[in-house]
Parts: structure tokens; C-alpha cells; sequence
């Protein structure tokens, strides 16, 4: 099975930028969905963005306009452009994949910590 490792992370202030990485061990191409999800200290698992394997995209409102997610099959690797960062945006960020038509993903890896200070 394809792994998935997150990077990219680090500290940022408020309105700053950063580009997080998902590095597949395998083709990513055959990767139905692949999504980003964070965690926050003390809150659930979210799911911040998705994309498929034919490149349609979806985002939680509080990250719309803000986020890009993006994938480059030649590299294996799947992005997700963060821009305007809020200190609200601070977490764990994972990245993990699912098949259409289903909703269970893989296992997770150990995430990328973003923090945005104020």
C-alpha cells in the first residue's frame, strides 16, 4: 500500500504563507481522494480539503479562498497552498486517502505541525 508522509510545516505569523507537502512512496495516480485534515489541541480530527484523482476540490468553508490543495502526479505528492494564515489555523496536519464511494481512509501518519502566532 502506498504511504503517505506530511512536511512542510512550521511556525508562521498571522497573514503569512506555507506550502505543506504529502509525499506518496508509490503513484499517487491511482490514489482516488486525497485530503488534508488538522487537529487542533483539545478539538477533533477536521477535514480542511480534498481532491480527487481527476482534480475536482473541495474545502471547508473557514479555509475557502485561503487554501489551495493541489496535486502533482509526476512527483507524487500532493500540496495544500496555505495564504492568509489566522492563529485559529494552528494544528496537526495530516494528509490520508480513500476510494470513491467510500468514506473509511487509511492510516494516519504522523502530520506536519503548523503554528501562526498572533
Amino acid at each position: 500500500q502506498v504511504q503517505l508522509v506530511e512536511s512542510g510545516g512550521g511556525l508562521v505569523q498571522a497573514g503569512g504563507s506555507l506550502r505543506l507537502s504529502c509525499a506518496a512512496s508509490g503513484s499517487i495516480s491511482s490514489i482516488n481522494v486525497v485530503g488534508w485534515y488538522r487537529q487542533a489541541p483539545g478539538k477533533q480530527r477536521e477535514l480542511v480539503a480534498t481532491i480527487t484523482s481527476g482534480g475536482t476540490t473541495n474545502y471547508v468553508d473557514s479555509v475557502k479562498g485561503r487554501f489551495t490543495i493541489s496535486r502533482d502526479n509526476a512527483k507524487n505528492t500532493v500540496y495544500l497552498q496555505m495564504d492568509s494564515l489566522k492563529p485559529e489555523d494552528t494544528a496537526v496536519y495530516y494528509c490520508n486517502r480513500r476510494r470513491f464511494g467510500s468514506m473509511v481512509w487509511g492510516s494516519w501518519g504522523q502530520g506536519t505541525q503548523v503554528t501562526v502566532s498572533s
